[in-house]
Formats: structure tokens, sequence, C-alpha cells
């Protein structure tokens, strides 16, 4: 696998080291790969670990497969995939309600994850994934297309740097944005469910924008400061208005769980231009 990468105008003056383990997050192992096979060139010049890179110069790498794990699935349907950007190292998709993101088991062949490997395999191109949607819940997800730009974006991601927007309609009249900061932990009692736990669970913030208030129902809008399972509706099912069609946390039914995640923020891991992607239609015109 090559790979070459032309530094933005906005890339500051380093060293290739500092370039591949502080920025692009190269794991140890493989720098020391690329460092004794000499499988490193700036502007199509072998180099060493202590040259400088600028902005605007072409750094390429290859890297070995047998370098990094990969998780062997069978090949779903690549008709199922709405792509909402892609190019050679990232893939956003419109995921459906009602399928899983990946399979759990060797045989499952109905995900997400199935599809956009089929979706890919005529490219000669592998997915990773970078973060999850329950099976429930539709909209935007992520997938890296290689190794090499996996861990950034799971930094971008940890570090909040990737923005999510997601849409809900909630049983109940809201009729004002709030911030929801309660704690989220494990339900003892149940292993799929998650509870407010202010003693052990892990700090959970979730801010909700008023859309629109009808009669029963009100469309909103989440934002996410943290990423715990089930975040969204552990907090609405909290202030005593569980999302609609959820068939976990005692809500109104409804054909679908009405989370959607709508709307994904963020920098290209390379050429740092903004991407951003809308999930249409969603779950309101």
């Amino acid at each position: 696998m090559e790979y070459s990468i032309i530094l933005p105008t906005t890339q500051q003056t380093t060293t290739l080291r500092d370039l591949l383990e502080n920025e692009w997050l190269v794991p140890r192992k493989v720098r020391h790969f690329l460092r004794v096979r000499k499988f490193v060139w700036i502007n199509g010049t072998s180099a060493m670990f202590h040259q400088e890179v600028h902005a605007g110069d072409t750094i390429t790498l290859r890297l070995e497969e047998t370098d990094y794990t990969y998780q062997e699935v069978s090949l779903g349907n690549k008709s199922h995939v709405i792509p909402l950007y892609e190019d050679e190292h990232l893939i956003i998709v419109n995921k459906p309600a009602g399928v899983k993101t990946h399979p759990n088991q060797p045989d499952e062949t109905e995900t997400l994850l199935n599809d956009v490997i089929a979706y890919l395999e005529p490219k000669n191109q592998r997915a990773y994934i970078v973060h999850r949607l329950d099976k429930e819940t539709s909209g935007a997800i992520l997938f890296a297309k290689n190794p090499l730009v996996l861990p950034i974006l799971g930094r971008l991601l940890e570090q909040k740097i990737i923005r999510r927007r997601y849409q809900a309609i909630v049983a109940g009249r809201l009729t004002k944005d709030q911030m929801i900061r309660k704690s989220i932990g494990r339900d003892r009692h149940d292993r799929r469910k998650r509870v407010v736990d202010e003693r052990k669970g892990q700090t959970a913030i979730t801010h909700v924008t008023v859309h629109e208030t009808k009669q029963k129902t009100t469309e909103i809008f989440c934002d996410l400061d943290t990423g715990r399972t089930h975040q969204i509706r552990v907090h609405l099912t909290s202030i005593g208005h569980p999302i609609i069609g959820d068939p976990l946390y005692q809500a109104p039914k409804a054909p679908r769980l009405m989370l959607h995640a709508y709307e994904m923020v963020l920098p290209h891991p390379f050429t740092q231009e903004t991407i951003q992607v809308t999930a249409e239609p969603g779950l309101w015109s």
C-alpha cells in the first residue's frame, strides 16, 4: 500500500519524525518499519526522519498490509451504500435505520460494514470502523479506508473535533433549549441498557435545540460534548421526553427509533479542508 499526501498550506515546518509520530499518529512499530525499510519519500527522494517537511511537500509512504490488523468480513450488498462523501482516505455513508454497524459473528452478512466493504472491493480498498451508530439509529457514519488515516480520525473524534448533529422526535412538548449534564453508566438489570448514574457513571453532556413543538411531540436537534453509549436516548428519557419509537426506554411506539445522525463536520486529516455532509432526508423536511 503506497500513499502520497501533499502537505497543506497550513502545515507548520517540522521534522518528518514529528509529522509521523505526533500529527499523523503512525504507530511506533510501523514508524520503525518505515525507517529501516526506507519506505518514506519527500518529493520523490528517499527521506531520513530528521529531515524537515514544509507546506506543499509531497510525502509518500509505503505500508505493508501485514503490519496492521484487519477485520475480515463477508461481502454484503454494495447497492445498499449511499455515499455522502468519499476520497482515497475516508468515506461517509448514510446508514439506514434497523441495520447494525458491524457484525458480531463471522457469518453475519447484513451489516453496514459488510455492505461498505462490498462497495469498496472493486476499488481494491478496505473499510475500517472509526465509530458506531446504534442499530436503530440512521444517518451519517464515517469509515477509514486505510490504516494510515484510522488513528488520526480516532483522535479527531476523541478530541471532539469531529462534530455530529442529530435529529430526534421526542414525546411531549419541549419549549426551550437546554443542556443536559448527567453521568451515564450500565443498567445492572439489563445489559442492553444504560442509565443515569451520577455516582459511578461517566460524564455525559447533551445540548438540545428545539426545532418545532407540536401537540404531542417535539422535533429537536442534539449536539454532543461526549459520546457515551445511548447518550441521547438516556438523557432525553431522564427529562421525561423519550425518543419516539425507542424499544428500550419506554417510549411511545413507532415504526422506527426517531433518531438520525443528520450532520457531520470535520477537517480533512491531510488537507485540513472542511468536510461537511448532511444525511438527507432526515426526520423532517
